[in-house]
């Protein structure tokens, strides 16, 4: 038997593709929404992991680097101007896609959960984010 808890949280940021053709080469932004699953196969003490302590980490990161500020790509020509300018901008590993999001998020998310009270084996499984009323991407742990 699995055991899974979802912690949800939102956040507003723009971002650009300029590697990619289409609209989303112009500077844009998006109200976000990023659902994190964490499982285990047993229970500790009747929890997965604490839910309080998991989404303040969670929410921690993601209002410090991207609420209210620009994701950009480490080889996009706008960092140094925005930055030039005091914005808030987070430079992404890869191109903010949604895709590389869920992954970056997952990431923030599985760093965060081994500071905390969780079962053994509490691992985070799945990060669902959605940009837009009707683009989304997941990212599944493999």
């Amino acid at each position: 038997m699995t055991h899974a808890v979802t912690v949800r949280h939102n956040f507003e940021t723009g971002h650009r593709l300029p590697h990619l053709p289409g609209k989303c080469v112009n500077l844009h932004g998006h109200s976000w929404w990023a659902e994190v699953t964490v499982e285990a196969d047993e229970m500790a003490a009747g929890l997965v992991v604490e839910f309080g302590p998991f989404k303040k980490l969670l929410r921690e990161w993601i209002d410090t680097h991207l609420d209210h500020g620009v994701m950009l790509g480490p080889l996009d020509p706008l960092l140094p101007v925005l930055r030039s300018h005091s914005c808030k901008v987070y430079e992404a590993p890869d191109w903010p896609t949604v895709e590389n999001v869920a992954a970056l998020i997952g990431d923030v998310a599985s760093k965060a959960l081994t500071e905390l009270v969780r079962a053994p084996g509490a691992r985070v499984t799945r990060v669902h984010i959605q940009e837009t009323h009707v683009n989304a991407a997941t990212w599944t742990a493999s």
